[in-house]
Protein backbone atom coordinates (compact mmCIF):
# COMPACT_ATOMS: atom_id res chain seq x y z
CA UNK A 1 0.00 0.00 0.00
CA UNK A 2 1.59 3.06 -0.83
CA UNK A 3 2.08 6.29 1.45
CA UNK A 4 -0.29 8.30 1.12
CA UNK A 5 0.58 12.43 0.72
CA UNK A 6 -1.12 15.61 0.81
CA UNK A 7 1.87 18.32 -0.23
CA UNK A 8 1.71 22.09 0.11
CA UNK A 9 4.08 23.49 -2.28
CA UNK A 10 2.82 26.69 -4.34
CA UNK A 11 6.11 25.73 -7.05
CA UNK A 12 5.35 24.09 -9.96
CA UNK A 13 8.17 23.01 -10.78
CA UNK A 14 9.42 21.85 -7.59
CA UNK A 15 5.94 20.36 -7.05
CA UNK A 16 6.37 18.21 -10.87
CA UNK A 17 9.74 16.76 -9.61
CA UNK A 18 8.50 15.82 -6.25
CA UNK A 19 5.43 14.03 -7.56
CA UNK A 20 8.14 10.97 -9.76
CA UNK A 21 10.14 11.28 -7.15
CA UNK A 22 8.14 10.28 -4.11
CA UNK A 23 6.88 7.72 -5.86
CA UNK A 24 10.09 6.27 -7.25
CA UNK A 25 11.98 6.89 -3.96
CA UNK A 26 10.01 6.47 -1.28
CA UNK A 27 6.89 4.41 -2.86
CA UNK A 28 4.35 7.10 -2.08
CA UNK A 29 1.23 8.35 -3.60
CA UNK A 30 0.61 12.49 -3.66
CA UNK A 31 -2.84 12.41 -3.18
CA UNK A 32 -3.77 16.07 -3.18
CA UNK A 33 -2.03 19.41 -3.31
CA UNK A 34 -2.33 22.74 -2.46
CA UNK A 35 -0.55 26.29 -3.13
CA UNK A 36 -2.13 27.90 0.00
CA UNK A 37 -2.69 27.94 3.53
CA UNK A 38 -6.07 28.58 3.02
CA UNK A 39 -6.54 25.67 -0.04
CA UNK A 40 -4.98 23.18 2.37
CA UNK A 41 -7.01 23.99 4.98
CA UNK A 42 -10.25 23.55 2.35
CA UNK A 43 -8.79 20.24 1.53
CA UNK A 44 -8.32 19.16 4.70
CA UNK A 45 -11.78 20.16 5.88
CA UNK A 46 -13.57 18.50 3.27
CA UNK A 47 -11.02 15.16 3.11
CA UNK A 48 -12.18 12.54 5.38
CA UNK A 49 -10.40 9.92 4.22
CA UNK A 50 -6.61 8.05 4.74
CA UNK A 51 -4.07 10.26 5.13
CA UNK A 52 -0.27 9.20 6.31
CA UNK A 53 2.15 12.56 5.55
CA UNK A 54 1.43 16.30 5.01
CA UNK A 55 4.96 18.11 3.38
CA UNK A 56 4.77 21.56 3.47
CA UNK A 57 6.75 24.56 2.42
CA UNK A 58 7.49 27.34 5.00
CA UNK A 59 6.61 30.39 1.83
CA UNK A 60 3.67 30.15 0.06
CA UNK A 61 1.72 32.25 -2.65
CA UNK A 62 -0.83 33.03 -0.23
CA UNK A 63 -0.57 32.49 3.80
CA UNK A 64 2.21 30.31 5.64
CA UNK A 65 3.78 26.82 5.80
CA UNK A 66 3.06 27.57 9.65
CA UNK A 67 -0.50 28.36 9.62
CA UNK A 68 -0.55 25.10 7.59
CA UNK A 69 1.09 22.85 10.37
CA UNK A 70 -0.90 24.21 12.77
CA UNK A 71 -4.08 23.42 10.88
CA UNK A 72 -3.17 19.64 10.13
CA UNK A 73 -1.95 19.34 13.75
CA UNK A 74 -5.14 20.08 15.51
CA UNK A 75 -7.07 17.64 12.98
CA UNK A 76 -5.33 15.15 11.58
CA UNK A 77 -2.78 14.28 14.63
CA UNK A 78 -2.46 10.56 13.41
CA UNK A 79 -0.42 12.14 10.23
CA UNK A 80 3.20 12.65 10.16
CA UNK A 81 3.82 16.59 9.30
CA UNK A 82 7.01 17.42 7.40
CA UNK A 83 8.61 21.18 6.64
CA UNK A 84 10.44 20.88 2.93
CA UNK A 85 11.84 24.09 2.70
CA UNK A 86 14.38 25.97 1.59
CA UNK A 87 14.67 28.60 4.80
CA UNK A 88 15.24 25.81 7.50
CA UNK A 89 17.15 28.00 9.48
CA UNK A 90 17.61 27.05 13.22
CA UNK A 91 15.30 29.37 13.99
CA UNK A 92 12.81 28.33 11.58
CA UNK A 93 12.98 24.43 12.54
CA UNK A 94 12.91 25.40 16.26
CA UNK A 95 9.46 27.22 15.78
CA UNK A 96 8.32 24.65 13.42
CA UNK A 97 9.07 22.08 15.79
CA UNK A 98 7.22 23.97 18.29
CA UNK A 99 4.00 23.59 16.25
CA UNK A 100 4.38 19.87 16.25
CA UNK A 101 6.10 19.35 12.69
CA UNK A 102 7.84 15.28 12.92
CA UNK A 103 10.95 16.37 11.29
CA UNK A 104 12.14 19.44 8.76
CA UNK A 105 13.99 19.19 5.59
CA UNK A 106 16.19 21.96 3.47
CA UNK A 107 15.24 21.35 0.07
CA UNK A 108 18.47 22.36 -1.06
CA UNK A 109 20.82 20.30 1.18
CA UNK A 110 18.50 17.50 2.65
CA UNK A 111 16.60 16.03 -0.18
CA UNK A 112 18.12 12.23 -0.01
CA UNK A 113 17.51 12.38 3.94
CA UNK A 114 13.69 13.78 3.35
CA UNK A 115 13.24 10.72 0.69
CA UNK A 116 14.83 8.47 3.04
CA UNK A 117 12.28 9.37 5.90
CA UNK A 118 9.30 8.93 3.57
CA UNK A 119 10.55 5.73 2.69
CA UNK A 120 10.51 4.80 6.11
CA UNK A 121 6.87 5.99 7.01
CA UNK A 122 6.08 3.25 4.17
CA UNK A 123 7.28 0.74 5.92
Amino acid sequence: MPLLIFLVEDNATIRDNLLPALADLAGAEVIAYAETEVAAAEWLDAYGGALDLVVIDLLLKNGSGFGVLRHFKARRPDAALVILSNYATPIMRERAASLGATAVFDKSTELEAFFEFCAGLNR
